[in-house]
């Protein structure tokens, strides 16, 4: 499965000079708990719902304040037509729970721990279906061939 088949929703961007209060009002609108910061397209920074609650509401950061004072710098981004293990390796190498996803330079969606986890219980579902019917309705064992 490539990355792009993982999005689920549209990526939310503001630029570095939008406010903490236009992001949370964003997030809110769009149900999702991460915004990216780009400039002219590039993605600068991210920022999320913790960095809100810790970066701005608990050091007292106004509402009217930039995002780039609470941003996370150092975007790491992924490739729309990586393979989704790829992004499993960089989940399980960098503390973050959400990965912009690129075509070119141009950003088109974000993965998250939480479409991974969805993705992998349908995987387990699908799997695990036969083995649930054998426990729960048993083996049928085999009838030998019944001579002609």
């Amino acid at each position: 499965m490539r990355v792009r088949d993982a999005i689920r929703k549209n990526p939310q961007m503001l630029p570095s000079s939008a406010t903490v209060g236009d992001a949370a009002r964003l997030m809110d609108e769009a149900g999702v708990g991460a915004v990216i910061v780009a400039d002219e397209g590039v993605p600068v920074g991210i920022v999320t719902d913790r960095d809100l609650v810790l970066r701005a509401l608990a050091r007292e950061v106004p509402p009217d304040a930039r995002l780039d004072a609470v941003m996370s710098l150092g975007v790491v981004c992924i490739d729309a037509d990586r393979d989704l293990h790829d992004a499993v390796l960089l989940f399980s190498t960098y503390p973050f729970r959400r990965l912009p996803v690129v075509a070119g330079h141009v950003v088109i969606g974000m993965i998250t721990v939480d479409d991974l986890l969805v993705d992998l219980i349908g995987d387990l579902a699908n799997v695990t279906r036969g083995l649930t019917a054998q426990v729960l309705f048993g083996h049928a064992e085999p009838r030998p061939p019944v001579p002609a």
